[in-house]
């Protein structure tokens, strides 16, 4: 009989957060078909779905127990951080280049200024108009994403900059969560406090990401055997609240813990997997926090506030497309690609959510801030494809409009962008000194901190326990204390600078900084442990230990150094790998077939048809409808009238056709003159040598492809369109016939 009633009284208190998920996800539902008839954004459908479940709509069932769909909507924010994190990695935000940096930082700078400004003008508190500043500031990724597929724009050119500029906003969204964070516990300005919170937001990313590269990819590699799908669905999710949960102990929000797993785990070769497995998992608590912003829209406070909501939304359609044009500008952009890219990020989403509710939790914003933002976001998210869609008309009558002096100007400026990305040779040793001292500090300094938090209290009562302390201290970082004090760095460039007598000396100042870095910090362990007696001639026995053994500790951190480079190239390594794998034989042809509805193909897998082990062709992409799947997966099916190219020599081509004609497939009339070949040419031509594949209009004059290029033995697939092209480079292009003929002969 207890044990009746404690099921009974159980499943009672289970009902209202069970009928409550039943609700939002059933309301969730129907507002998604419905949007997804009309083609609007899905996010739009779940504000929608969450305002009908809300208790300010009284003519339908409205959610009862509002604190357990805040706890969801929490987890939500971590799911759609950690699936951010995934899509970003790290060395995307080196690769996007200044371009992007620039256009993303003007955007924000200029719009965290006009917004605090408009929140002072409509008379808000500072707090208030902080957050309004920064929530106006941040575009979506997910909206701008989804748009570019739907509008089918994400391959043109100005696209590039837009997504650039959306991992610059990501990060920066991040430092300014801690910095509101900051702020909003001391109620006051201080650039001490900033200028620490920054310092330790630094030295934490540092440590989290060097040790994540470093230990996980190993562990998803070791285990890769004994992973199923649903094991490394639950690793991953348990990896994520780690790092949760540490980011949460040391004073961080837990969105950024899962934004930095995410990252790390972007860098593995298991990242699209992961990412694949987690979606279901993020789109159904994603939803569910979409939903519980929409339970917030207010109807009476948006009547009440409708004059702040219509002004916003044209501060921010205006303000975020006349800044990120003006940055697109600075950063050396032509004008019709500035203001494609201006008009695109002229909306705000999730990142304002997730901030809105940060203020929302310290409980240092006013009650009516949220419920504006959710309605600007909804109305910027529902003009964002018309103000894509205006961009290209919009900068075509810029170009006939502007004066001709200024136009002149901007194209002189853009053309002569590229110089003043030259690095000097000091540049080159100030970067690469600054960055091996920052590192190695961080990472020494987090070892001695652990050491003494964790190991020094475990033996500190045993005999000679600060000894042994000391002594596996010293152990641990020894490799570390060797790259920064002895290692040679930047060599050219700091030998170039020596052979100079003019530059001896600030060469000497910084190798002498090394080393006084080194000494301090084995001074900084040794008087940790011991008293200031013990700790002179521990210093002295130390110091001559690290200079006896150089060669071991030099080894030491050679292998240590390998297997974390090694870790971190290797999803680049597995996928050029890949590519090469699918451009060979490199003397090859494409070639299109069409899947007839009757062919015994249809429905199997590419695997299962084994085309490449059969006759030796790769499959370039595969065209069903207005969708093409580029470098298709050895898991996808062919379906009846299917498109396939495939890239191959002529005996290879006409291996695989009569493969097919056994399958009863149909080649088209068009393929068998198609006038697109992929090609290779010896570089011998004085007009490109020197200049970059942009700058040559190799792709102009062939109306094709570079996509690989041989230089010394060494292949590079897709390379950048910024490559400097040099004499006898082999280059692999994919183009039309008769241009690339008469490019060769020329």
């Amino acid at each position: 009989m207890p044990m009746f009633l404690t099921v009974a009284t159980t499943s009672t208190s289970l009902q209202p957060l069970i009928s409550d998920l039943g609700l939002i996800l059933m309301t969730a539902g129907i507002a998604v078909l419905l949007f997804k008839i009309l083609k609007q954004p899905l996010v739009l459908g779940y504000l929608i779905a969450g305002f009908l479940a809300g208790s300010h709509f009284d003519f339908f069932p409205s959610v009862k127990d509002v604190h357990s769909v805040e706890v969801w909507a929490e987890i939500g924010i971590i799911f759609l951080l950690f699936s951010l994190g995934l899509e970003f990695s790290f060395k995307k935000l080196v690769k996007v280049g200044g371009t992007a940096s620039i256009t993303a930082g003007t955007q924000i700078v200029t719009m965290v200024l006009i917004g605090f400004a408009s929140g002072y003008l409509l008379g808000w508190n500072m707090m208030d108009s902080i957050f309004l500043g920064v929530m106006l500031s941040i575009s979506s990724t997910t909206i701008i994403l989804k748009t570019f597929d739907e509008l089918g724009v994400k391959t043109q050119k100005f696209a590039g900059n837009v997504i650039g500029a959306l991992i610059v906003q990501d990060i920066l969204a991040i430092l300014m969560m801690v910095l509101l964070s900051t702020i909003a516990v001391s109620q006051q300005f201080s650039g001490g406090e900033l200028l620490q919170s920054v310092l330790k937001l630094v030295f934490f990313l540092t440590i989290w990401f060097v040790a994540g590269i470093f230990f996980i990819p190993t562990l998803l590699k070791k285990a890769k055997h004994l992973l199923s799908d649903e094991m490394l669905l639950i690793l991953s999710l348990a990896l994520c609240l780690v790092m949760v949960i540490l980011a949460s102990n040391v004073g961080f929000s837990p969105a950024l813990g899962a934004f930095i797993m995410g990252s790390i785990i972007a860098e593995t070769t298991q990242a699209e997997h992961i990412e694949h497995l987690v979606k279901p998992v993020k789109d159904l608590f994603g939803a569910v926090f979409f939903v519980s912003v929409g339970m917030l829209i207010n109807p009476d406070t948006l009547v009440e506030y409708a004059l702040p909501v219509f002004l916003l939304t044209l501060v921010t359609i205006f303000g975020q497309s006349i800044s990120a044009t003006v940055g697109s500008l600075l950063a050396g952009q032509p004008l019709k690609q500035s203001v494609q890219s201006g008009v695109s990020l002229s909306q705000i989403g999730e990142f304002s959510f997730i901030i809105a509710t940060l203020g929302t939790s310290l409980g240092v914003t006013s009650n009516f801030l949220y419920p504006i933002i959710v309605a600007v976001s909804a109305v910027t998210t529902f003009t964002t494809p018309y103000m894509v869609s205006f961009g290209t008309p919009l900068a075509v009558y810029l170009e006939k409009k502007l004066p001709r002096k200024w136009a002149k100007s901007i194209a002189d400026y853009s053309a002569n962008a590229e110089a003043i990305k030259t690095v000097t040779t000091w540049q080159i040793a100030i970067r690469a000194y600054l960055s091996q001292i920052i590192l190695h500090s961080i990472i020494i300094i987090a070892i001695i901190l652990l050491s003494s938090k964790y190991l020094l209290p475990l033996v500190e009562e045993i005999k000679f326990g600060h000894t042994l302390a000391a002594l596996v201290t010293l152990i641990l970082v020894s490799p570390f204390l060797w790259a920064l004090s002895l290692r040679r760095i930047a060599s050219e460039a700091v030998n170039e600078l020596f052979s100079n007598k003019k530059q001896r000396g600030p060469i000497l100042l910084l190798v002498f900084l090394r080393l006084g870095l080194g000494l301090f910090f084995v001074g900084f362990i040794v008087n940790n442990f011991f008293s200031p007696v013990t700790a002179l001639f521990a210093l002295v026995g130390a110091i001559i230990a690290y200079f006896v053994f150089p060669k071991r500790l030099q080894a030491r951190y050679l292998r240590i150094e390998q297997h974390f480079l090694s870790n971190l190239n290797e999803r680049e390594i597995t996928k050029e790998k890949h590519l090469r794998r699918d451009l060979t034989p490199w003397d090859g042809h494409m070639a299109t077939f069409d899947v007839v509805p009757s062919s015994n193909i249809i429905g199997k897998t590419l695997e299962e048809l084994r085309m490449r082990e059969n006759t030796g062709i790769n499959i370039a992409f595969i065209k069903r409808g207005d969708i093409t799947i580029n470098i298709p997966s050895r898991n996808e099916r062919l379906f009846p009238k299917d498109e396939i190219c495939v890239i191959g020599t002529d005996a290879q081509v006409k291996k695989f056709k009569k493969y097919l004609d056994q399958n009863e497939i149909e080649t088209p009339e068009e393929t068998e003159e198609t006038d697109i070949v992929l090609q290779h040419l010896k570089l011998k031509n004085a007009e490109f040598i020197g200049k970059s594949i942009r700058e040559s209009k190799i792709r102009e004059k062939t109306k094709g492809l570079v996509v690989g290029i041989e230089r010394d033995g060494r292949r590079m697939l897709n390379p950048e369109s910024h490559l400097i092209l040099e004499e006898d480079d082999i280059l692999w292009v994919v183009g039309d016939k008769k241009l690339l003929t008469s490019l060769v002969h020329n």
